[in-house]
């Protein structure tokens, strides 16, 4: 943003109470711990989510600090000692941290981001990392899903106005770009992150005329070479088309000018939009576009598709700018290993009646296998932070739900997933582009099979452990399940 708000107290106030605790606590408040960050399940029962907000939590943690205001604060709650207020004053993060880079399809039990750090940093940045990367991986993950479903048309983000407040608005514009959006409304997201912004007009602009005809012809004569004519304020095929066409005729082609649109913004948008075409074509505007928007999510935009509309593009609005569908992504934040006096690492896990809510404990590397001879991405191999996979030797691969199910595989290149972000506290990672963003994530969505690709009943991506992965949490579930 332009002006940078202080988000160090955006924190659950549990991260300042387990803090005071642990600095008052001998051998506590230095503990070097580890924590992960990862999902439970992909929203709308898709086979794949995509990470983004990781250029959000770098800012956010360079600029962690506490002001005289924040401290005040915080005395007057009276549930703090005075010696952990002197130590927020100068509070920095000095740990490490490693991520997957915005834009990348990722899967469900795996870490995307990993904080190693003394306790109470480590667990004071849990709030703000997890409402980052959630909401942004929501939208990211919704948009790839609605982009898609278009099959090559153009899909603008068009959410502004029903998002839940100026970050989400913004934010997710950003997101949406990263996932394949080719553009936005939100003017303020383009200015600070690069979205581009574009739009057209709304019904009130035509309503402000003395007829339609002269709505459009002055905005044609405005901008002659970004005229785009919403044409159902009034009736779509008795005025509003052929008011364009009119327009277009008068005021475009005598200036060689070809390339305008028209948008459809209700009604039944299949009929409308293959009425409109036959009127377009026949009037000689072949190279006219024609967009729909109102309410569209990924399955009306393929419902639309499969039924033959003439639409060129798409804007899509509070479906994705909410993700309505499925509005909370669920990444969580759990304790993985801490460290001992010597440096040696002790797992932890947390333990659960619900299968799904066991942790994978240990400090830990992501690899994602390819099979050389298609490109394709088959697995993801969770593995301890020091073990090297050999891509010269087979590498059996089990099932950690079902370990009966095993395969060996060969012909395979693995590729580390998570990247130094803070190496003691020093940033060592530049965000891209986000332009390169956007490119890396259709990149690495090619990289996928098709099966994992669909709707629904998408193909089981397969996240595994490593043996040694497997043998440690199998004996912590056996000694602390007890």
């Amino acid at each position: 943003m332009k002006e940078h708000m202080n988000y160090t107290l955006l924190c659950d106030f549990y991260e300042l109470t387990m803090g005071n605790g642990y600095f008052q606590t001998e051998g506590y408040a230095d503990q070097i711990c580890y924590f992960d960050v990862f999902f439970r399940n992909v929203p709308d029962g898709g086979g794949f989510a995509i990470a983004a907000g990781l250029e959000q939590v770098i800012d956010y943690i360079e600029r962690l600090h506490f002001d005289e205001e924040d401290l005040a604060y915080l005395r007057g709650k009276g549930c703090f000692c005075e010696g952990f207020l002197e130590y927020l004053k100068n509070f920095r993060f000095t740990g490490d941290m490693w991520a997957v880079p915005e834009g990348t399809p990722i899967f469900p039990g795996e870490p995307i981001l990993t904080v190693r750090a003394p306790a109470i940093q480590a667990q004071f940045i849990e709030t703000f990392l997890l409402l980052t990367l959630n909401h942004q991986s929501l939208i990211a993950t919704k948009t790839n899903r609605i982009v898609r479903a278009a099959d090559g048309r153009p899909v603008s983000e068009f959410g502004s106005r029903r998002a839940q407040g100026p970050d989400a608005a913004i934010l997710g514009a950003r997101a949406s770009y990263i996932a394949g959006c080719a553009g936005t409304a939100c003017t303020l997201a383009d200015e600070v992150y690069g979205s581009p912004a574009g739009g057209t007009m709304a019904h009130s602009w035509v309503q402000m005329f003395p007829d339609e005809y002269t709505a459009f012809k002055t905005y044609c004569q405005l901008y002659p070479h970004s005229a785009t004519l919403l044409v159902d304020t009034y009736n779509v095929l008795k005025s509003g088309v052929p008011n364009a066409i009119r327009a277009f005729q008068e005021v475009l082609l005598p200036q060689g000018i070809t390339t305008c649109a028209i948008r459809l913004d209700s009604g039944d948008l299949t009929y409308l939009s293959r009425k409109a075409r036959q009127m377009l074509d026949a009037a000689g505007l072949t190279e006219c576009k024609i967009v729909a928007s109102n309410s569209l999510d990924e399955y009306i935009i393929r419902d639309l598709i499969l039924q033959g509309a003439k639409i060129d593009s798409f804007g899509v609005g509070e479906r994705l700018i909410t993700s309505k569908s499925e509005p909370v992504f669920g990444g969580v934040y759990k304790l993985a290993a801490v460290e001992d006096k010597e440096g040696h690492i002790i797992p932890k896990i947390k333990i659960s009646a619900n299968p799904a809510k066991i942790t994978n404990p240990h400090f830990k590397k992501v690899y994602r296998l390819f099979d050389n001879a298609t490109g394709k991405a088959f697995a993801d191999y969770i593995t301890l932070y020091d073990e090297v996979v050999d891509e010269s030797r087979p590498l059996e691969l089990f099932d950690p739900a079902a370990t009966w199910k095993r395969s060996t595989v060969t012909n395979f290149t693995a590729k580390e997933l998570l990247r130094p972000i803070f190496l003691s506290g020093k940033r060592v990672y530049d965000s891209p582009p986000i332009a390169e963003m956007r490119a890396w994530c259709a990149g690495q969505i090619d990289l996928l099979w098709d099966e994992v690709k669909r709707f629904e009943n998408p193909h089981n991506y397969y996240v595994d452990l490593s043996q040694k992965l497997w043998d440690i949490k199998q004996e912590l579930l056996r000694r602390e399940g007890r």
